[in-house]
């Protein structure tokens, strides 16, 4: 099966900039109070997983255009998910992530951390301490269901103790 066949299967037509413009949203479910992680659909994931560098430029892609916080946090998922299965290269995309170094979306963020945490570029040390310090600064939101400071500071830990190993 092709990106294409899974672009029709799941209605993206075939540019992500016509998925974001026509509204169509991915199937993910963002926290919310009952539970404090995102739901995504599977079975797309696994058929990304799978295509391995084939599919970057493809969710490169997504990430360089979208601003639909939903799409954005499953691509950064599968992108992660990928890390963890051996696919090469993704270190090599940092200057597509490092757009949203600013972000405020607390998914965003962690999924973001997550990476830099498993890609250790050094561009991506400062950002992360960038994100923890303004997080830190803002006052708690009571509408926010988890908190995105563990696992950024998790990455900022982990960099370090990278860095003393020896």
């Amino acid at each position: 099966m092709s990106i294409n066949a899974v672009n029709n299967q799941y209605n993206y037509s075939r540019s992500p900039l016509l998925w974001q413009q026509n509204s169509v949203q991915p199937n993910v479910h963002m926290p919310n109070y009952q539970r404090n992680y995102c739901l995504f659909d599977q079975n797309k994931v696994d058929y990304f997983v799978k295509q391995k560098e084939n599919a970057l430029p493809y969710l490169t892609d997504i990430l360089q255009h979208s601003n639909n916080e939903a799409q954005v946090t499953e691509t950064l998922y599968i992108m992660d998910r990928m890390i963890d299965s051996g696919t090469k290269g993704i270190d090599k995309l940092y200057p597509v992530f490092s757009r949203f170094n600013n972000t405020q979306s607390p998914n965003i963020q962690t999924f973001l951390a997550g990476i830099y945490r498993k890609i250790q570029v050094p561009d991506a040390f400062g950002p992360l301490c960038k994100m923890l310090i303004q997080n830190s600064m803002k006052p708690n939101n009571p509408n926010q269901t988890f908190d995105p400071n563990e696992e950024i500071g998790g990455a900022i830990l982990s960099f370090l103790s990278d860095k003393w190993k020896n």
